[in-house]
């Protein structure tokens, strides 16, 4: 049977997406077919907004709908501080834990020389660029426990001693399995992994 031409677009759209396949694909744009069309519209208008009305801070390049973001403006953070982490994800799963008061660098990837994905690729620089020009304390890595996560974390550690040896490097500590992803873990993991964070 033959599809009509907006079903298999919208079923080809889908299958773009991480982690949804064919079937899947064809579930939900099935499942849109049924739902009310005010509903529909407020999906329309959330996607088409997800890009126009989000920027990144020019700070830690978390993503926000303001420049600087809410947490590079928060006076009550402490500023010398701050957490690397790949995703913007990982930022979410570090804030519910409540136990983290510093601020982030978003580096929106890994070193992966297997996918051509260098330290030019990601935004290394301007996190050097922060330590060369702030009073920064530590820098608390928190890359993925993966091979790539793991490289990078070397990386950024061996670029730090060759501009600020005063500032400390650690890494999350205990509680992370490896090759599991950040956003994954749940509080008491993490909140264990910052707390036993250590020299790296």
């Amino acid at each position: 049977m033959r599809l009509a031409k907006p079903i298999r677009k919208l079923i080809e759209s889908f299958e773009k997406l991480p982690g949804i396949g064919p079937k899947t694909a064809a579930r939900l744009t099935f499942y849109l077919l049924h739902v009310p069309e005010s509903q529909l519209e407020e999906f329309a208008l959330a996607l088409s907004n997800l890009k126009k009305e989000t920027v990144l801070c020019s700070i830690c390049f978390n993503i926000s709908e303001t420049d600087p973001c809410p947490v590079c403006m928060d006076q009550s953070r402490q500023k010398e501080l701050v957490c690397v982490v790949e995703q913007p994800l990982d930022i979410l799963a570090i804030e519910k834990t409540g136990n983290f008061s510093g601020t982030y660098h978003v580096l929106h990837g890994a070193i992966s020389p297997l996918n051509n994905i260098g330290p030019d690729e990601i935004y290394l620089k301007p996190l050097l660029d922060r330590v060369k020009n702030n009073n920064l304390a530590e820098i608390i890595l928190a890359t993925n426990p993966n091979m790539e996560g793991e490289a990078t974390a070397m990386f950024i550690k061996k670029s730090i001693g060759g501009i600020n040896e005063k500032v400390k490097v650690t890494r999350l500590a205990h509680g992370l399995p490896v090759g599991s992803d950040l956003e994954y873990a749940d509080e008491v993991t993490l909140s264990r992994a910052i707390e036993g964070r250590k020299e790296y």
